[in-house]
């Protein structure tokens, strides 16, 4: 614990529980509209902004929140009015995102280290400056997904019904995907652009193995969100490791230690319930 003493760690941590927060209470509306993996596609645009930025030697966040922003919205209007299905928009977003990042990274004078520090996460790269940039973001994404859960459920659960509903699907759907581009921006550094997808995902899945309820999976990812993303960062900063990819283990190691149990106990529930009786037919005469 003597890490955190230092400021930069301290940075992070409050970063990474912010994002370990605001991630699931977002990624749950895209796992019942399946689309779980468009945080990936959102990211590897951001990676474009990245290299835009460093190519125009500009701000790599600033550069990759309008990437990521851009990118969202077009998916959804290709979603939306395109023929084009949801799935195949998603892999265009994919292949152009990341064929166009690496293009303009390898044209840019940037090493792989600072490559390196997007793409998976850095805790030495989160400043005073971006962190109060995460918190806020962040908190704002968390508030949003909280206030209009209902309405956000209804869309993501049945268009048609939230539209007859008089609901605004369009500016509802649109709000979504700029949410996902901001959330993965800011994630960058603490996370990484090619894992942050896997935050938004693994906690609600793993909530999914023992809750219900649509708010009950909401807080319980949250909360398993939380613990990832602080176990994460103290594993990162304690053996050496990058901290986005110690953030997704643990978060899929819990996924896998609550499915097995939940498992095994409906295993024992169903043995420790004793089989009830056939009830005898009506034709058949039950002798005393």
């Amino acid at each position: 614990m003597e890490l955190f003493q230092y400021p930069y760690m301290q940075h992070a941590l409050i970063a990474a529980l912010v994002i370990g927060l605001a991630a699931p209470a977002l990624g749950i509306y895209l796992v019942q509209r399946r689309l779980a993996l468009i945080g990936d596609g959102i990211g590897h645009v951001a990676l474009t902004g990245v290299g835009a930025g460093l190519l125009f030697q500009r701000s790599p966040v600033i550069a990759a929140v309008i990437a990521a922003t851009l990118g969202a919205v077009a998916v959804e209007l290709v979603r939306a009015r395109g023929r084009t299905s949801g799935d195949l928009a998603l892999a265009l977003l994919f292949y152009g995102g990341i064929a166009g990042g690496v293009m303009l990274v390898g044209l840019s004078d940037a090493t792989s280290a600072s490559l390196n520090a997007y793409l998976f996460g850095s805790l030495i790269t989160i400043s005073p400056q971006d962190l109060v940039t995460i918190v806020v973001l962040g908190v704002a994404i968390l508030v949003m997904m909280l206030a209009l859960r209902p309405a956000l459920f209804a869309v993501c659960h049945d268009e048609e019904y939230a539209r007859v509903a008089g609901l605004p699907v369009r500016a509802l759907n649109m709000l979504l995907a700029v949410a996902v581009a901001v959330t993965v921006t800011i994630a960058m550094q603490a996370v990484g652009v090619l894992l942050i997808s896997a935050l938004m995902v693994v906690p609600v899945a793993t909530a999914q193995q023992v809750t219900r309820g649509f708010r009950s999976t909401m807080t319980a990812a949250m909360a398993l969100g939380l613990f990832a993303a602080g176990a994460g960062v103290w594993v990162a900063a304690t053996a050496d490791t990058a901290p986005g990819a110690s953030v997704v283990l643990l978060a899929i190691a819990s996924f896998l230690v609550i499915a097995v149990g939940s498992a095994l106990w409906r295993v024992l529930r169903r043995r420790a319930t004793p089989a009830a009786a056939p009830s005898p037919e009506p034709h058949e005469v039950v002798l005393r």
